[in-house]
């Protein structure tokens, strides 16, 4: 496996993946799909704002799953602060897809000079919550209710990792 910047080539499998978890999870938390047009501008515009697209990639160069990162808030004090997500394809969950891409992550964000990763998940996303866990994110709270999807409503687990021991920004 190998971690890369995403091109305009990866956004039909990216739209895929994430179709699939709008579909069929609670991991995010919009009804509607997306087509690869879209993919492709969100991309972009993550791009232009300095924000990495990550993708995992097998030998074969078949994606198995992405990641970015984006402001937490579009405030000025929080800058130094992001929020990430992490999607893997169905079929390559469990073989260590979402770990990868988040080591590249939390290392990119850490050349950025970031302090702070906030995960935002659906608190019955046990396997998301562990592995957070496992890469030393610490709970920072839970919010209930705030949510709903498929006729229910949903909780978000609020975790976070910091990037470094900087006192002062």
């Amino acid at each position: 496996m190998n971690i890369r910047p995403a091109v305009e080539q990866d956004a039909a499998v990216i739209a895929d993946i994430y179709n699939d978890a709008v579909l069929h999870s609670t991991a995010i938390w919009n009804d509607k799909t997306v087509d690869v047009a879209n993919r492709v501008q969100w991309m972009a515009d993550r791009q232009h704002a300095g924000f990495p697209v990550l993708v995992a990639v097998n030998a074969d160069e078949a994606v198995l799953g992405y990641a970015s990162y984006g402001d937490w808030r579009p405030w000025d004090g929080y800058r130094f602060t992001v929020e990430h997500s992490v999607y893997v394809l169905k079929t390559a969950r469990g073989k260590g897809v979402g770990e990868a891409l988040m080591h590249a992550l939390i290392t990119h964000a850490t050349q950025q000079g970031k302090h702070v990763m906030v995960a935002g998940i659906e608190s019955e996303n046990t396997a998301s919550i562990a592995l957070h866990k496992k890469l030393g994110f610490r709970d920072a709270g839970r919010v209930s209710e705030v949510g709903n999807k498929f006729g229910r409503w949903l909780d978000l687990t609020f975790l976070q990792l910091h990037l470094d021991q900087r006192e002062k920004p």
